[in-house]
């Protein structure tokens, strides 16, 4: 009796999901068929975080209103503006609560100059402005701000926490072995403060950043070094001292910019927000049309696990079989002549981040491959990608970081603590090698140590092979050391500078495709439709939904604790402006 209630409660459960569902996936369906006016702005809304590209699952986050904004969809949306007659402008809503990572922002400040060199014009509008924003507000032909903006504008700083002290009242001791010195995502276990080799490396990434940031300040905004440190120096600004020092042009609100921009015979100004000119095809506007095919592959995210998906506390997560599925699928289709596999990651398991690069391996082998890094690119995340034909980063995309992380967790201090005790019975040897409740014995360090070396030093000789260098000179680049994209061109880690849009040309060049020939760009994995997830059950709403809500509270969290108990890591930290 009581499975038949909590089986016909979780029914009713499921069908008044699939009716709310149903409901906002029809209501969202009707707003995005709107008209677009002539005479209209887009209006990007940068508020929040922006990941690369839509996660896994997105269609449940879209139909219940919460869709975030994707890089790529301002940067489809940008370029479908340049060409469309019905779009007068770009108006760029910025925040300090704007979290975009430095490599993002550099391609959406291309898109949006590319705008400008119509003749359309890109305003930036923001209520509150910090050093990192302001980096893509200077962009646009002018900056606006309502006279209560708030205002902080410092210096460069990079801060990271230390868990060492945390472990050792929690009664929990690493066993944790680094390759090597400058491996730092170690050290938020192992120590209570950066190490030498840690602070050095930040401090050169650190310093690229600057000078990238310094030489756009004075391109865009006339801004000398000088006098933006002085800004900085001040530390926080009303609205009126940042007008004076030239970081905004006018003070005004959004109601009398939109009364300055909305035509005569108007009462509101013609806007279409990101969301719905998303929807607009831009085979309709010209573009994206072709035969062949260039398949542009997104991957964001932690690496690890079989299946892509959003984990319940790790976020994103890129899942080996879900990439090599869509990575296998353009090697295999003959319309597609090349393919750029676009990567934003710090890493993650290292036996999952090298099945991916297997896969990226054997399609170069058929048809051009071209990496195109983004924010972050780094240890795993270089492991998918070194073995692609080509490799495409942005100055300040963070990559290399080619070093390795490995060991357990001593957990019996903190079951002391809880009151738990354990007992077991062996046969064998090493059968204790991997338990949580001992440190590993001499012997037992000494093969680790050397399984872990063994591991990475054959990778590293594999880096050096492909990457058309010495082991030594691959070494000297490699045990931990982070680069910006700009010094990972000089030192042979990357070949070129630049966004999506130079990894795309560099694709259709290596696939000799005609200058005169048109190009149809597809992007992967394919967005999962309302109708796809409902039906994800077999045919069967209820179950469908069912399984969903059970994948999330169940399986993810297995997927979590996997993830974290992972004896071979390949990690970066991820930093930006």
């Amino acid at each position: 009796m009581k499975t038949f209630i909590f089986s016909f409660l979780g029914t009713l459960l499921a069908l008044l999901v699939v009716l709310l569902l149903a409901m906002g996936g029809i209501s969202s369906k009707f707003n995005h068929k709107s008209k677009i006016d002539r005479h209209s702005y887009l209006v990007i809304d940068l508020y929040g975080p922006l990941p690369e590209y839509d996660d896994p699952g997105g269609a449940v986050s879209e139909i219940l209103g919460s869709e975030g904004e994707t890089l790529q969809r301002v940067l489809s949306n940008l370029e479908k503006a340049r060409h469309d007659e019905r779009i007068d402008g770009v108006i760029v809503k910025l925040s300090n609560a704007s979290k975009v990572g430095a490599a993002a922002a550099e391609e959406i400040r291309d898109a949006l100059k590319k705008v400008r060199e119509t003749g359309k014009p890109v305003l930036g509008f923001a209520d509150s402005i910090d050093p990192a924003s302001y980096f893509l507000a200077a962009a646009c032909d002018s900056i606006y701000a309502p006279p209560s903006a708030y205002v902080s504008f410092t210096g460069m700083s990079a801060t990271f926490p230390f868990f060492s002290g945390t472990l050792e009242k929690l009664g929990v001791k690493p066993n944790i072995h680094q390759i090597k010195d400058y491996k730092a995502a170690a050290e938020l276990v192992t120590r209570r403060e950066m190490s030498s080799y840690a602070r050095e490396n930040l401090q050169w990434m650190i310093d690229e950043n600057w000078d990238v940031y310094m030489q756009a300040m004075q391109e865009d905004r006339g801004l000398s070094e000088e006098q933006v440190t002085e800004v900085m120096g001040l530390a926080v600004l009303t609205a009126q001292d940042a007008l004076e020092h030239g970081l905004f042009d006018r003070l005004l609100y959004w109601d009398q910019l939109v009364d300055e921009l909305k035509l005569d015979n108007d009462e509101e100004l013609r806007t279409v927000s990101s969301s719905r000119y998303a929807q607009v095809d831009p085979e309709k506007l010209g573009l994206n049309k072709g035969k062949k095919i260039i398949a542009v592959i997104h991957a964001h995210g932690l690496i690890g696990g079989r299946q892509s998906r959003v984990d319940p506390l790790l976020g994103s997560m890129i899942g080996h079989e879900s990439v090599v599925q869509e990575i296998e699928r353009a090697r295999r289709d003959e319309k597609v002549a090349a393919i750029v596999f676009r990567v934003d990651s710090g890493g993650g398991d290292g036996l999952t981040s090298d099945l991916i690069g297997r896969a990226v391996e054997r399609a170069a082998q058929d048809k051009p491959v071209v990496v195109s890094m983004v924010n972050v690119a780094a240890s795993g995340g270089y492991m998918v990608a070194y073995r692609a034909t080509r490799i495409v980063a942005d100055p300040l995309t963070i990559t290399g970081s080619i070093g390795s992380i490995s060991g357990k967790f001593n957990l019996k201090g903190l079951y002391d603590k809880l009151g738990v005790t354990h007992d077991s019975v062996t046969k064998g040897p090493m059968a204790l090698f991997n338990s949580e409740l001992r440190d590993y014995t001499p012997a037992e360090r000494a093969r680790f140590e050397q399984n872990h070396w063994d591991d990475f030093n054959r990778w590293l000789e594999d880096v050096a092979r492909r990457r058309g260098m010495s082991v030594e000179k691959a070494r000297s680049l490699a045990e931990g050391r982070e680069w910006t994209g700009r010094q990972a061109v000089d030192n042979g880690l990357v070949d070129e500078l630049g966004g999506l849009d130079r990894a795309i040309e560099l694709a259709r060049e290596l696939a000799e495709i005609p200058e005169k020939d048109e190009v149809k760009v597809l992007h992967y994995p394919e967005k999962q439709d309302f109708m796809d997830l409902l039906l994800s059950g077999g045919g069967n709403l209820t179950v469908g939904v069912r399984g969903v809500l059970y994948h999330t509270l169940h399986t993810e969290l297995e997927e979590t604790l996997r993830f974290l108990w992972s004896r071979r890591l390949y990690l970066a930290p991820s930093r930006g402006l």
